[in-house]
């Protein structure tokens, strides 16, 4: 990994390039974000940074985050994020990173918490098949059907069941950086992001590109 920043999810819209071509995009609010603390090889055994990001009020964090902070000079934050870096050189404790770091075109993976939907049947979980409306199939016709035979008597492990849906974890690889706008922060990505609006997104250069 080459670089990375945290923003915050704003929303889709769509922009047009210079054949008239309609591009979604998602608008995320990146930065700027302070480095909190530097990691090195000899030190820590690998190359990283911690960024951090939002200006939040003294009291909102603890004795032991405040110390984190006030050593590294910098006011309190709300978020924080480690990037393992190829090279930290140019990054020291308090110093600012900003959008202009990603370029029009650049190939970018997205990090993001999805919309939690709670608990959920299979059908909305899994998109399964509905049962039958009709031929006295029911009275219940959102659920799953056959769970499993007579022989082995029981239900093998990773079903499709109905359980808890969304509100995890996910990264979208090879998303493009149409659009960087470094007075306003904000940098518009081809397509869609994960999370909801105002969710908090980690923005790295694509492994894969």
């Amino acid at each position: 990994m080459k670089k990375g920043i945290i923003g915050k999810k704003l929303g889709m819209t769509q922009i047009f390039d210079e054949k008239g071509n309609v591009i979604p995009v998602t608008l995320i609010e990146a930065g700027p974000c302070v480095v909190a603390q530097k990691k090195t090889v000899e030190c820590d055994g690998y190359n990283a940074v911690q960024l951090a990001y939002e200006d939040v009020k003294k009291k909102n964090v603890n004795k032991a985050q405040l110390g984190h902070f006030e050593k590294a000079g910098i006011t309190p934050k709300r978020h924080l994020k480690e990037f393992r870096l190829d090279d930290c050189s140019g990054l020291e404790a308090g110093a600012v990173v900003t959008v202009d770091t990603f370029a029009q075109g650049d190939k970018v993976d997205i990090t993001g918490i999805t919309k939690g939907h709670g608990y959920t049947g299979a059908i909305k979980r899994w998109n399964l098949h509905k049962l039958r409306m009709t031929h006295g199939v029911g009275p219940v016709h959102r659920q799953s059907g056959s769970m499993g035979v007579i022989d082995p008597a029981r239900i093998f492990k990773n079903k499709k069941m109905a359980g808890q849906y969304g509100n995890e974890q996910v990264t979208i690889l090879n998303l493009v950086a149409v659009k960087i706008d470094a007075e306003k922060n904000l940098i518009a990505v081809k397509g869609a992001v994960p999370g909801a609006k105002g969710g908090i997104v980690f923005i790295r250069d694509s492994v894969k590109a």
